[in-house]
This record gives structure tokens, C-alpha cells and sequence, in this order.
């Protein structure tokens, strides 16, 4: 098996160049680096990670645990922070919880016993219990996408209340007035604010007696259950705001097995949107949030605490939500009847 002398003996260097070439540490020129990588390859030299974890307490890995990897914003969400994390060379180890707070705190625990630098949470739930176990082992933590009430620490995220007021305001201006709202689970931070930016909007408007929230998960199965019991109702919604895009897949087949046209008999809103190689063209006016830029911030945010580079305090970055109005949002014509 080579060694770290093979390696520097064949590029012609010392061991301890060979060592900052490995640990992205100190300065090495670019041809001294070419010449270390290739002898590196030549040799089939494998570094041995666990001593050098040892002698400096670092694994170089941080995880991502986030509540449903097919769901294309974390899809995305998750490439941001590999990006931002391979560039500092850090490895990142990803887990799928499925808005389950036993197998969030299940993974935790792994995690921590593996030793990780720092971890990504997206919360499963808003009371959440994870936050008070990571800081207990001293581990860095950056929470995404949501936040934890009554915690205090680091967040990267959008904000959900402001951007569904946005929405639904939009359906008001179009003369709706029955608008259903297909929620997640009331435990879940982002479902509780996005409702209360439909509520806000709608009680400005002075129509909170026709407040028709249903709650449910973030899944196309919630979506399209919870738009066949909206629509069964006297007087029927003329819109629904669906809470998130798979909700709003789960919808839109509903209304379509009920034989129902998006927006001539009904209009469809939701927040965030599909990517382009889901759809044939973008037809859904949604709330877009940036998700790749959330991830590589949160990412930035967290291997800084690990530096030492961060500033004092906990940190809240929010970024802005775009309103992208397209086909699928049109003026009310008439009370649907099925």
C-alpha cells in the first residue's frame, strides 16, 4: 500500500507538502499541486481520513437531514449545499426524514456519534427537540427553510407569511372570493405560515367568514384528497392555494378528473415551483422560492461557524420570494358547480 513518502518522493516534494496539498492548507503553487495530484494517481495513494480526523478533531463531512429528498426544491436545495460544501472541502452526508420527528431525531444521533462538523436541519416539526441535542455534543447547526419559535440560532429560509399574503392577494385583485387554502401539517412551521398569509390577506379583504383551510401533508396524495373535499362544498372555491408544488400536482389532477379547467372554471396558485424538466412549459403561478441559493448560503453560514469566521450572534439571512404569475390564475367567471 503507497504511502504519503511514496507520493512525495515520486512528485518530488517533502511529506508535509504532499499533506497541505491533501488538507487544502497552506500555500502550495498550482504546478506543485498538479505534480502531487498526479503522483497521488499514479500510485492509487489513498489518504487515511480517520488519522487525519484524529490529529485535527475535523472529519471534513457535514450532513444535510431534510423532510422529502423527490420533492424537487430540495432536490435542488441539496445541490446547493453539495456545491458549496466540495469547494471547501467538506463531504456531505444527506438523510430523509419524511416530516418524521422520531426518524429526525434517530438520524441525529447517528450523526453525532459519527462525529460530523456541523449539520443542515430542515425541522420536521416546529416544537423540535433536535436543536437543544446538537448543542448539547457542541455541534455547529444551521436550521433551513424554517425556524424553530422560541430558538435562537442560525437560519437561512424565506419568508412564507409575506410571499401566500402576496398570493392570495394576487386571486383577490381577480375578483376571487372563495379561495381554499390545501395546507401541510398544522405542526410544520412553514404550513402555519403560509396559512397565516392567507388569513391576513383575506381578513384585510374582510372575508374571513369564507376562510377554508385544509390541512394535510406536503404530498400530492394530501393535494388531491383535500381538493376533492374543497370542492364538494356550496358555494365550491373559485381558487385554491396550494401550499407547495407536489401539493399542487395532486390538485390539479382532482380538478381535472372532475373535469374542471385551470383557470377558465377554477384558478390555481401554490408556492414554489416545478422545474422546467417536469413540466412541457411553465404554466403554474407559484411563489418562487430560491432554493439552490438557500442551500449554498446555509452551507457558507455553517462551514463559517466552523472557521470561526462568522459573525457574533446568530444569524437569520432571508431571501427574497418572486411571484411568477402565469396561465394558471385567471379572473373568476362563476360559482363552480360539480
Amino acid at each position: 500500500m503507497p504511502t504519503i513518502q511514496d507520493v512525495a518522493k515520486r512528485a518530488g516534494v517533502s511529506p508535509i507538502t504532499v499533506s497541505r496539498v491533501i488538507n487544502h492548507f497552506g500555500y502550495c503553487s498550482q504546478q506543485t499541486r498538479e505534480r502531487v495530484g498526479a503522483a497521488i494517481a499514479e500510485l492509487g495513494y489513498v489518504p487515511n481520513s480517520l488519522a487525519r480526523s484524529l490529529r485535527s478533531k475535523r472529519t471534513h463531512t457535514i450532513a444535510l437531514v431534510l423532510t422529502d429528498i423527490t420533492n424537487p426544491f430540495f432536490t435542488t436545495l441539496a445541490r446547493g449545499v453539495e456545491d458549496a460544501a466540495s469547494q471547501a472541502g467538506f463531504m456531505v452526508i444527506l438523510c430523509n426524514t419524511d416530516e418524521s420527528e422520531v426518524k429526525e431525531l434517530n438520524y441525529l444521533q447517528l450523526l453525532l456519534q459519527k462525529q460530523v462538523d456541523g449539520i443542515l436541519l430542515v425541522p420536521a416539526v416546529t416544537e423540535s427537540k433536535s436543536i437543544q441535542l446538537i448543542r448539547r455534543q457542541a455541534v455547529p447547526v444551521v436550521v433551513v427553510d424554517r425556524r424553530v419559535p422560541g430558538i435562537e440560532t442560525d437560519v437561512v429560509r424565506c419568508n412564507s407569511e409575506v410571499a401566500s399574503y402576496q398570493l392570495v392577494n394576487l386571486l383577490l385583485e381577480l375578483g376571487h372570493r372563495h379561495i381554499a387554502v390545501l395546507s401541510g401539517r398544522k405542526t410544520v412551521f412553514t404550513a402555519e405560515e403560509r396559512v397565516r398569509g392567507y388569513q391576513r390577506a383575506m381578513r384585510e379583504a374582510h372575508l374571513q367568514d369564507t376562510e377554508t383551510v385544509y390541512y394535510g401533508e406536503f404530498n400530492q396524495q394530501s393535494g388531491y384528497e383535500n381538493t376533492r373535499q374543497a370542492m364538494a362544498l356550496d358555494p365550491a372555491p373559485t381558487a385554491l392555494f396550494a401550499a407547495n408544488n407536489f401539493i399542487s400536482i395532486g390538485a390539479f389532477k382532482a380538478l381535472r378528473e372532475m373535469g374542471l379547467r385551470v383557470p377558465e372554471d377554477i384558478s390555481l396558485v401554490a408556492f414554489d415551483d416545478l422545474p422546467p424538466s417536469f413540466v412541457m412549459f411553465p404554466f403554474l403561478t407559484v411563489a418562487y422560492q430560491p432554493s439552490y441559493e438557500m442551500g449554498k448560503k446555509a452551507t457558507e453560514l455553517l462551514l463559517s461557524r466552523l472557521s470561526a469566521e462568522a459573525p457574533d450572534g446568530y444569524q437569520e439571512i432571508e431571501l427574497p420570494v418572486e411571484i411568477k404569475v402565469r396561465q394558471s390564475s385567471g379572473v373568476v367567471r362563476a360559482t363552480v358547480s360539480i
